[in-house]
């Protein structure tokens, strides 16, 4: 993967696809590592791993970590299911949302979050407003960011364990799914999405989809050309032509939500004194093995 090292490097956090894995590759076994203030910490020790982990190996020089603000965003408001299929945080994960905004603001590294948008929304407008001055990596476990792969963002998915990656460019994104980043919002739309609970199109699957978007580009290309799917294709789309509009506005990240972003105050730099005695009034130790990587971030 090529980057234009003169540029800054810019590494967006999703900073809940990080703490829900962590939470969950611990709290299977029951590892909750209860502090004495009676507060769990696993969620937020897996979730700094996972964050110095992928800084050590892929060294930006800014950082900020995007965040969900409750589950009320403008999606359930335009669709009341939407995400309705989800369970409750569980007990032990609820302290631990504003524990780990506390350690990463430790790292003097902003926490960025706006109510009635998700963490995706804020990643997209941070990572579209650069206008191509910096390289933009975006650290993720979550496929729906795989939109925002363009010509200077790339997309680092979490594989299982800690330091396994599959980074996404535009060439290797095409190489794999076919399409271009942006006809995942499209691909979508046709076939719905079972873990944020929106249906799109009844009957069409990933296959039938993805030959339609092959064919005609987009949604609106498949509908201006009904004449020309089969029967069965044709009356599907008709019976869902409104689920699948606003399956497809679901589905889109927005990428202009009303945040300020501020390159200087993401420069990576931080105090490791300070970051090793929030470490230790959290009691989260194991942890200073992550921080002896290169110098040049460690003030």
């Amino acid at each position: 993967m090529q980057t234009d090292n003169k540029k800054p490097n810019l590494m967006l956090v999703d900073g809940m696809a990080l703490l829900f894995r962590a939470y969950f590759a611990t709290a299977v076994t029951g590892q909750f590592m209860i502090n004495s203030k009676g507060i769990p910490t696993n969620a937020v020790n897996g979730f700094v791993k996972h964050f110095l982990t992928a800084v050590s190996k892929f060294k930006p020089s800014h950082v900020a970590v995007c965040w969900d603000m409750g589950s009320k965003t403008f999606r359930t408001e335009m669709f009341p299911d939407y995400k309705a299929n989800r369970s409750d945080a569980p007990v032990e994960l609820i302290p631990q949302f504003d524990l780990v905004k506390e350690v990463v603001a430790s790292f003097d590294i902003p926490n960025i979050g706006i109510p009635g948008y998700e963490a995706d929304d804020c990643i997209g407008t941070i990572a579209k407003s650069t206008g191509g001055e910096a390289n933009v990596h975006i650290l993720t476990g979550d496929q729906d960011i795989l939109q925002l792969i363009d010509e200077n963002i790339y997309v680092i998915l979490l594989k299982k364990g800690f330091g396994n990656y599959l980074v996404h460019s535009k060439d290797t994104f095409y190489e794999e799914k076919g399409i271009t980043p942006r006809q995942m919002i499209d691909l979508k739309a046709l076939m719905g999405d079972p873990s944020d609970n929106y249906p799109g199109v009844k009957g069409i699957g990933e296959k039938t989809a993805l030959k339609l978007l092959t064919q005609f580009q987009d949604v609106d290309g498949i509908v201006a050309n009904l004449h020309q799917l089969t029967k069965t294709q044709k009356t599907k789309i008709e019976q869902d032509m409104e689920m699948l509009y606003l399956s497809r506005k679901l589905a889109e990240i927005k990428c202009d939500v009303p945040l300020t972003h501020n390159m200087d105050e993401a420069l990576l730099k931080f105090d490791q004194e300070k970051v090793l005695s929030k470490f230790e009034e959290v009691e989260m130790r194991g942890l200073q093995r992550f921080l002896n990587f290169d110098e040049q971030f460690a003030g």
